[in-house]
């Protein structure tokens, strides 16, 4: 079932800009090097250096606000790619106080920036024709590669026995060593 789109979806998101990161179009510079200033940048961003966590898919972004208040040492960055969804993140976050986390809809990192990469309940794509948009497909873990650095950690959460067994077979098949299964 789709969720309705939310009243005044735009300008709620214009009101929650200061926690939200601009999006950066990959596409538009898809033959070009890519230019330094479409990187995130956790100094610009935060004003420190601290550890960088990100979670994909991150719904309306109670779980990352949550980690965030536990652990105001480390920066977060919660992506979602419906606006519908993360304005009521974005809200929650403006209401909070919390300095640590931004929203956003789309970003480039740096390589081996993220010390470590969350996927908490991503939706199963159950048909297997839609498997490649499953955030554990390859074609993400070669993202995810890019830009964690060495030794970080994918953590995942799945209630979906076929996305479970799935995600193993990918981590496995790209190199991902496993623990805590």
């Amino acid at each position: 079932m789709r969720m309705r789109k939310k009243k005044h979806l735009e300008e709620r998101l214009e009101a929650c800009a200061p926690v939200m990161l601009k999006m950066q179009n990959q596409n538009e510079h898809a033959n070009d090097p890519l230019d330094d200033e479409l990187f995130f940048d956790s100094m610009k961003v935060f004003g420190n250096n601290n550890p960088l966590h990100l979670e994909v898919g991150c719904g309306k972004g109670s779980f990352i606000l949550e980690l965030a208040r536990r652990n105001p040492d480390i920066n977060y960055v919660a992506v979602e790619k419906t606006p519908n969804v993360l304005v009521t993140g974005a809200e929650a976050l403006m209401e909070s106080g919390i300095k640590n986390v931004r929203f956003c809809l789309g970003q480039v990192f740096r390589p081996h920036t993220v010390e470590r990469l969350y996927l908490n309940f991503s939706c199963p794509f159950p048909k297997e024709t839609y498997a490649r948009h499953r955030l554990t497909h390859t074609r993400f873990l070669e993202i995810y590669k890019q830009v964690m650095k060495p030794g970080s950690e994918i953590h995942q959460k799945t209630d979906n026995q076929r996305l479970f067994e799935f995600s193993i077979e990918h981590f496995s098949k790209n190199g991902f060593a496993m623990k805590n299964v």
